[in-house]
């Protein structure tokens, strides 16, 4: 056999640098083309082509890429259009569909084209109307939708509306400070353990047969004739008194500070009164304003449409969820056995009216910078726990079903299996309003917030409700569940509290912008007055009273 051989191919190397030394004949009038790693390169013959869109990419090239490298033309570019143009794909031309005529199933007899014409005829240009009435109707519902977008909006941005601003805004308020809530995300701050100072009210121990309500064995919701009183800060006589004490030199009520911490999450208008008298700072809501109604579906992706007529209003909603809240906080509690008395008795009873549970605790924190805040926090019953052997304080809140079709989510049917899914639903839709009950249960110091799940006996009558079902929660552990940071909701309190301290004496407004997420400060004149509702509220007034 022959023995197997090996040569050796010609290297030729080029000392002065990376590639080759010199360009054969073949390729040397054949331009260079640069690319780059994302550059896509087409096909031979591209069989799967859609014929309904023959040369669609030739403004660009046949490969989907740009026709230029910078300001180079490529070899790609070039496309070759008479070739092109003869060049036809085999058996890829769209089928023409046969359609049969009346003429095939024309029955035997005189007459009948006569007949065809007039019947048929007739009912063809009758569908020809209604396809044009419907056209028609599709068309002005676009421009109704596509009313006031401005250029450059998100074309399915179409639940953005224009809401009112919870109070009229005067062309001589000075505009001080304008707060974008994205930035108050970035805040925090930590608090030491408050100090009690005043415990005053009357506080009534929770009924335990209410843990075994579900669906199956809900319970009306009772009306119950009790007074609930709703008292500002500069109106409440034992904040009056420690401020003249000296014992803080900040004032608020749980409710105001609620707002402010979670007011990152608000949707709708609101604003807050803010008075610097010395070196004091208050905090006031305005006299018959809407801040004591709670809100429904503020959150939600699609909230109630505006339409003051029904009963599924923003404005209706608002007063049925009052409404419920208060009833259901009575209702749960027994009424008709001893509770528990405060050391002092509730300074808003002026006569012997049956007043509500309630409970309020003078409290006090320590801001750092020589700021002290002092507020009012309430408690609504009070639980017997004797496991423990301490009794538990409660702040007892209701959550409202108007219609299962908003929220897509039936509490007859989910809340006993899947009480979890219901509440993230809750959550999604008042997210704003549980971050408030969360705040205002822990300035309260409550060691539970009982939750409950009400629900309209029938979705068009907003009267009569049923109790579903309720629920104890750790206010602590639930604000970690809601994803509501502690320090960060007291690091929003403590950077507004510097900056209206660092203000001139005088009275000024928080507005939240009914638009933007953003809250406006307003200085305005000690004359003005705030409190009293527009002409349009007016009208309103006595049906918002008999409610609340």
């Amino acid at each position: 056999m022959a023995t197997p051989t090996f040569s050796v191919p010609k290297i030729v190397e080029n000392p002065d640098f990376w590639g080759p030394s010199s360009v054969p004949e073949r390729p040397r009038d054949v331009p260079y083309a640069p690319f780059s790693k994302s550059d896509k390169f087409g096909k031979v013959a591209d069989w799967l082509q859609d014929s309904k869109y023959p040369g669609r990419n030739y403004q660009q090239n046949r490969y989907g890429q740009q026709a230029q490298f910078g300001n180079i033309p490529t070899v790609f570019s070039y496309v070759h259009a008479e070739d092109d143009e003869t060049f036809t794909l085999v058996e890829n031309r769209p089928t023409k569909t046969k359609f049969h005529t009346a003429r095939r199933f024309q029955p035997r007899g005189r007459g009948y084209g006569q007949h065809f014409q007039q019947n048929y005829g007739q009912q063809s240009q009758q569908g020809q109307k209604q396809k044009q009435l419907q056209k028609g109707k599709q068309i002005r519902n676009r421009a109704q939708q596509t009313q006031g977008r401005k250029w450059g909006q998100n074309p399915y941005d179409m639940n953005k509306r224009i809401r009112d601003s919870s109070i009229e805004i005067h062309p001589d308020w000075n505009v001080i400070e304008t707060i974008d809530f994205s930035s108050l995300t970035k805040l925090s701050y930590t608090v030491e353990n408050p100090e009690d100072i005043v415990s005053c009210g009357y506080l009534e121990y929770y009924d335990k047969s209410y843990d075994f309500i579900s669906t199956k064995t809900e319970k009306a919701l009772e009306r119950i004739e009790r007074t609930f009183f709703k008292v500002s800060t500069s109106d409440d006589p034992v904040i009056r008194q420690l401020s003249m004490e000296g014992v803080g030199n900040v004032f608020a009520t749980d409710a105001i500070l609620s707002l402010l911490m979670a007011c990152p999450r608000s949707v709708y208008s609101w604003d807050i009164l803010i008075h610097r008298v010395g070196t004091r700072l208050f905090f006031d809501k305005r006299d018959k304003s809407n801040f004591d109604f709670l809100t429904v579906n503020e959150t939600a992706s699609e909230p109630p449409y505006d339409d003051k007529d029904s009963i599924n209003s923003p404005q209706s909603l608002s007063q049925e969820a009052s409404f419920i809240n208060q009833n259901f906080s009575q209702q749960i509690l027994q009424r008709e056995q001893k509770g528990y008395s405060f050391p002092k008795p509730n300074p808003f009873v002026t006569s012997d009216e049956e007043v509500a549970s309630v409970g309020y605790r003078y409290r006090k924190w320590r801001l750092g910078d020589d700021v002290t805040l002092v507020a009012r926090c309430e408690l609504d019953g009070i639980k017997a726990d004797k496991d423990k052997g301490k009794d538990q304080f409660l702040t007892i809140k209701a959550l409202n079903e108007y219609d299962p079709k908003a929220t897509g989510m039936d509490w007859r049917q989910k809340l006993d299996s899947q009480r979890g899914g219901v509440l993230a639903t809750e959550l999604k839709n008042n997210s704003n309003k549980l971050a408030r009950w969360t705040a205002q249960a822990i300035l309260s110091g409550a060691d539970s917030m009982v939750l409950g799940y009400v629900s309209r006996v029938q979705p068009k009558d907003n009267y009569n409700h049923l109790i579903l079902g309720t629920q104890f929660y750790r206010p602590r552990e639930f604000a970690t569940q809601i994803n509501l940071n502690l320090n960060n909701m007291w690091g929003i309190l403590k950077g507004m509290i510097d900056m209206f301290m660092k203000l001139p004496e005088g009275k000024y407004i928080l507005v939240r912008d009914p638009q933007k997420p953003v809250a406006v400060l307003y200085e305005v004149p000690q004359s003005a007055v705030l409190g009293g509702p527009t002409d349009e509220e007016a009208a309103d007034e006595e049906e918002e009273d008999s409610i609340i």
